[in-house]
């Protein structure tokens, strides 16, 4: 007997037939013995429709009040799914993420989870139950319901799995495992049995939408094995693990291509080029608990000043933009903002670069001979980054997964 947490996202269930369909898999893992945490996403669109409600009201409504409005979508989930496992003749308990113990900060809409109590969720367990619980949400210390982002009923699954120490997390989602890239970017892209966290990490981090980020955190963390798998078919998925083995390290080898559109760059111009200006400038917008992703500072041609160039959440771009030129700048004594919301990161992912030279050189010059001009660069061990002009996104991934061998049929499916 194993114990499973089984998390489905929205379309997983979007609709009664298909939390029928997800009750059905769910009883098929327990009548084999298995003891089954099952976490879910609000029905598919629900979300956006409680925002969508939200706007007409109020453009800008408190946080809290929109953790209190978005959270529901996930109970209707819970008690839907309960409704159904026990018409099936399986006993099951839905609960919130509050009433399950989830303790998370007070960051709302943003939140991130702190503690997690079990005794009633095992107590549960033990008596034979499925348990199913929201996704998503949690309480903070002064009971305020809160949300963890958006993806953050993956992270509520890897953060149920490692406290409870589960056998393995299984995300079923709308595709069948973890592809080199987006199969509808890139139709010769292929599916990977295995990919190091390390990797998944990345691929999260670098706009890859199977998985949030901090649920590949969290896997990491607590070494959950973590599986990628269909909700519509039956399949091995894919299985993220800390084995970084290699079968060849003879070629470089490149496990996918990442790509994110939803960014925005902005520049502040002629700042001083002094100790301390970089704190200044991000200071403010940390503060704001927004995350920065690339920085580039390069030397002005006027000497004494610097530009200072990053990148942020698209949907973060007018507010950083308001941050800047209203905080931002005058602490400085002057300058000047430039920003633009119209360009795509690019990523190469694998732990083969490590040990291989040239794989930077290779992408610059697939790109060169496209035409694509490079904005901004980022590399780490196991990836590298451009920034480019989003009309040029498909294009790119495109011809660097062809360039480096990920449309071939035997694209390494063993590391």
């Amino acid at each position: 007997m194993a114990l499973y947490v089984q998390k489905f996202g929205g379309t997983s269930v979007g609709s009664v037939e298909r939390i029928k369909a997800v009750a059905e898999k769910v009883k098929g893992f327990r009548d084999q013995g298995h003891q089954i945490v099952v976490v879910v996403s609000a029905m598919s669109g629900e979300t956006n429709r409680l925002i969508e409600m939200a706007s007409q009201i109020n453009e800008e409504p408190t946080p809290r009040e929109m953790d209190m409005l978005v959270s529901t979508g996930e109970q209707v989930t819970i008690s839907l799914l309960a409704m159904a496992l026990h018409q099936l003749g399986v006993k099951a308990t839905s609960y919130t993420g509050a009433q399950i113990g989830i303790r998370t900060d007070s960051a709302h809409t943003r939140a991130r989870i702190q503690q997690i109590e079990t005794d009633e969720l095992r107590a549960d367990l033990d008596e034979g139950k499925v348990v199913v619980v929201a996704g998503f949400q949690g309480v903070d210390s002064e009971g305020n319901i809160t949300t963890l982002g958006r993806g953050g009923s993956d992270t509520t699954g890897v953060a149920l799995a490692a406290a409870l120490k589960a056998d393995e997390c299984q995300i079923y989602t709308d595709v069948d495992g973890v592809y080199t890239t987006d199969p509808r970017v890139c139709a010769k892209a292929r599916r990977l049995e295995s990919i190091t966290v390390e990797e998944m990490l990345e691929m999260a981090s670098l706009g890859s939408k199977v998985l949030q980020i901090r649920a590949v955190e969290f896997a990491g963390k607590y070494n959950v094995p973590l599986r990628v798998l269909s909700s519509f078919e039956d399949g091995p998925g894919t299985l993220i693990t800390a084995d970084e083995e290699i079968s060849n390290m003879e070629e470089p080898l490149i496990s996918g291509i990442a790509f994110n559109n939803n960014e925005a760059k902005l520049t502040v111009l002629s700042t001083p080029d002094v100790p301390g200006v970089a704190s200044r400038i991000l200071g403010p917008i940390s503060d704001a608990n927004i995350e920065v992703d690339m920085i580039v500072q390069n030397v002005a041609p006027t000497g004494g000043y610097t530009d200072f160039t990053f990148t942020v959440a698209k949907n973060d771009f007018r507010q950083t933009q308001r941050i800047l030129q209203e905080q931002v700048i005058p602490s400085l004594g002057g300058g000047e903002v430039r920003g633009d919301d119209k360009i795509a990161k690019v990523s190469l992912v694998g732990v083969g670069m490590r040990s291989h030279a040239g794989v930077a050189s290779r992408m610059f010059r697939v790109l060169a001979d496209e035409g694509i001009n490079i904005r901004m660069v980022s590399t780490s061990e196991i990836k590298i980054s451009v920034v480019i002009d989003e009309k040029f996104l498909e294009l790119a991934v495109r011809s660097l997964h062809t360039a480096f061998g990920l449309d071939k049929a035997d694209v390494s499916e063993e590391h």
